[in-house]
């Protein structure tokens, strides 16, 4: 799926497919976390199901105003206790496949938003 977004400053993701994640001039294979000016490659969470406030440090240390979660091909629901901690700290936080988390990231960046993408580009276990 090709993305196109208006004119902005920092990352613009250019592209996302099921295992590739194309910014204006990167491409990675491997989950990230993404703000308008900064990228943390390789970010390495825990499975699925094993998801916790620790592996979203990376994307809290960036100080967003929303953090939209990436989940792989489809939308999956991290445990609500971790979402709750998130949102107790004042941050919005949104869960959405890795498609519409890469749409929402690039309106809510050429919005000139505070937002933080933490972006599974494969399905976790």
């Amino acid at each position: 799926m090709k993305l196109s977004a208006e004119s902005g400053s920092g990352n613009v993701i250019r592209s996302f497919k099921p295992g590739e994640l194309r910014l204006t001039e990167q491409t990675f294979d491997v989950h990230v976390i993404l703000s308008a000016n900064k990228i943390i490659r390789d970010w390495k969470p825990a499975a699925f199901s094993e998801l916790s406030i620790a592996d979203f440090e990376p994307a809290i240390a960036l100080d967003p105003e929303i953090i939209l979660f990436g989940t792989g091909e489809r939308q999956r629901f991290p445990d609500n206790a971790l979402m709750t901690e998130i949102m107790r700290q004042g941050i919005a936080f949104e869960v959405m496949d890795t498609a519409a988390a890469c749409r929402t990231f690039n309106v809510l960046v050429s919005e000139f938003r505070e937002v933080v993408a933490a972006l599974l580009v494969q399905n976790l276990r």
